[in-house]
């Protein structure tokens, strides 16, 4: 048995901060001196380091100064594939995939491509401080099991599948319903549920899929109910035009994914950006999930989502914070929460009446205020209730996995040490309320330098100073 403790300044979530309106700190759960005792990768206490100390003091305590320890991060929507092309220029999402990321993903039909793409992948996520991921590999299945193998080997958890497309592609791209149902359910024999691996449903997008396509995701679904589901949902205005004219008989992009059975627990749409009260409304109702991909989405020209709108109390929507690499340009979820702190307060502009008064929604416009506390709950416990792994990831709640991210409040460019050292004394925050602060500051002024470790199943698997990585 492998025992160890960890002696530092945890800051986890007991609720969701949305519900907590004027009083988010009560959602918070902080210890400036706490201690996390893990047993063979699994929590098994967490509280004040006085009153566990007694109990514990028999076991090897790892002590870690000046650092918030948070959750292991949540990245909920993520492209495997399209690690290299981080950057491409100009276009929005329909020509930007024919430019750029077709033929990108194409080259991991070669498996020695494949496998370094796929190592390159796994070392950005450790150092951003992402632990578990939802993500989309290629129509064939070799990157997809790259994903699987390297994941088990790193002992990371990750929600993935063969990307499903037939249509609106070039013919070299493309995989057929059968093919696409066949190399599924090999995939789901081999690899779903064998250690932390996940498998997801993945039809790339409806403007992307036939019938017969979504009627094979139908039919594993049906075969697996146990499976996730993981697409795009109105993204961009031209695809979602292109899905009206597709699907003439279904009256919005999300009726598609209703047609054949796939909205439900598990269901991920990626983006959301232009999804109708409506759709939020039936989305809330199947306890589905939306992706806010804010880097992604601002990147491509998509569009701002509705943050606030997700958030209703009345229809209150399951979300996961998302990079969207390559269309996000970035792999830190840090610099994902420092776009959608802006994209809110560009609603929250357009909600407060001071532009029109008859937009004026007072509850929503507060509602798309990015906080710390809304803004981290997102990306560890929120984002593990999205994606229904909440009883294994998310918090450091005994019983669940122990992934863990080590943040530097001082870590990144020299304006960072500056303003952080208005926040807090020597000796780290002493309270809630600074540590929020610091937080929204490592957010705002950081940058994925913030990372000083991460944390997999108890081990640590990054060390930015010596960009140690786990060797299991």
């Amino acid at each position: 048995m492998s025992r160890k403790a960890i002696r530092g300044t945890f800051v986890d979530f007991i609720d969701d901060p949305w519900t907590h309106v004027g009083h988010e700190q009560d959602a918070a759960r902080f210890f400036a001196d706490g201690l996390l005792v893990i047993e063979d990768g699994i929590i098994t206490a967490f509280g004040a380091y006085a009153e566990l100390s007694g109990t514990y003091r028999d076991v090897e305590t790892i002590e870690i100064r000046d650092r918030l320890i948070l959750p292991g991060f949540i990245d909920g929507h993520i492209h495997v594939p399209q690690t290299r092309i981080l950057g491409a220029y100009g276009e929005q999402l329909l020509p930007w995939l024919k430019k750029w990321v077709f033929p990108e993903e194409r080259k991991y039909r070669d498996r020695g491509y494949a496998k370094e793409g796929v190592s390159h992948f796994f070392d950005n996520l450790l150092a951003s401080g992402t632990t578990t991921c939802q993500a989309f590999t290629t129509s064939t299945a070799v990157c997809a099991e790259e994903v699987f193998e390297e994941a088990a080997r790193r002992n990371m958890r990750v929600i993935t599948g063969i990307t499903g497309i037939d249509r609106n592609a070039p013919e070299w791209f493309t995989i057929s319903p059968g093919d696409f149902y066949t190399e599924s359910t090999e995939l789901i024999r081999k690899y779903h549920g064998v250690g932390r691996n996940l498998y997801a449903i993945t039809p790339r997008f409806a403007f992307g899929a036939s019938e017969e396509l979504l009627d094979a995701c139908r039919r594993l679904k049906t075969e697996h109910p146990d499976l996730w589901v993981h697409t795009h949902i109105s993204e961009n205005p031209a695809e979602i035009r292109g899905v009206a004219a597709m699907f003439g008989d279904c009256p919005d992009y999300l009726a598609v994914y209703e047609k054949f059975g796939l909205v439900g627990p598990k269901f991920t749409g990626g983006h959301g950006v232009w999804l109708t009260d409506d759709e939020f409304r039936r989305l809330s109702a199947a306890g589905a999930a939306v992706t806010f991909c804010a880097g992604s989405n601002l990147y491509l020209g998509s569009g701002l989502f509705r943050l606030g709108r997700a958030t209703d109390p009345q229809h209150r929507v399951l979300m996961t914070m998302g990079t969207d690499v390559g269309g996000g340009n970035r792999f830190s979820l840090l610099n994902t929460l420092e776009e959608a702190y802006k994209v809110g307060m560009l609603n929250s502009t357009v909600l407060d009446g001071s532009i029109d008064p008859r937009q004026q929604d007072l509850a929503e416009s507060e509602r798309n205020k990015l906080s710390p506390y809304r803004a981290f709950y997102s990306i560890t416990k929120g984002g593990a209730e999205a994606l229904y792994l909440d009883q294994l990831v998310g918090s450091f709640d005994a019983g669940k996995e122990a992934d863990f991210v080590v943040l530097d409040w001082n870590g990144g460019p020299p304006a960072t040490a500056w303003h952080m050292s208005l926040l807090v004394e020597d000796g780290g925050p002493q309270d809630i309320a600074t540590a929020a602060e610091l937080l929204f500051g490592i957010m705002m002024v950081g940058d994925d330098r913030a990372v000083d470790e991460t944390w997999v199943m108890g081990e640590r698997a990054y060390k930015k100073a010596s960009s140690e990585k786990a060797s299991s």
